[in-house]
């Protein structure tokens, strides 16, 4: 995962990245990846429940997963954008199947959420 983190924000930010690349080549790349697996250590070390914590990340995951199939949807369909290259017809209607699914689903999960 620190690794991930690493790849991740070089992406972003545009920094040169790859564990193929010398430290001093790629320096904010390491530091992310030093600094990631410093902070999953002392998560360790403070006895953080690790899976409540893999719950409620996922939990936040299905949360945000909702807007953001949404906005990808209007993306998808906006001509301006997109052009001749939006969604047909099928492939909204499986859209906001999911879109809906996800939000029952949701919902579902608060309601049987056992604290």
């Amino acid at each position: 995962m620190a690794g991930d983190c690493g790849y991740i924000l070089s992406d972003i930010f545009g920094w040169k990245q790859g564990l193929s690349k010398k430290f001093n080549q790629a320096k904010a790349f390491y530091l992310v990846i030093s600094l990631s697996t410093i902070a999953g250590l002392a998560i360790n070390f403070l006895h953080v429940n690790l899976i409540k914590t893999l719950v409620y990340a996922n939990v936040i995951n299905g949360i945000v997963a909702i807007p953001i199939l949404v906005a990808i949807i209007r993306i998808a369909n906006d001509k301006k954008m997109l052009g001749l290259w939006t969604n047909g017809k099928i492939s909204n209607i499986i859209g906001w199947c999911t879109v809906a699914m996800a939000g029952i689903l949701l919902v579902i999960m608060f309601l049987t959420w056992k604290r």
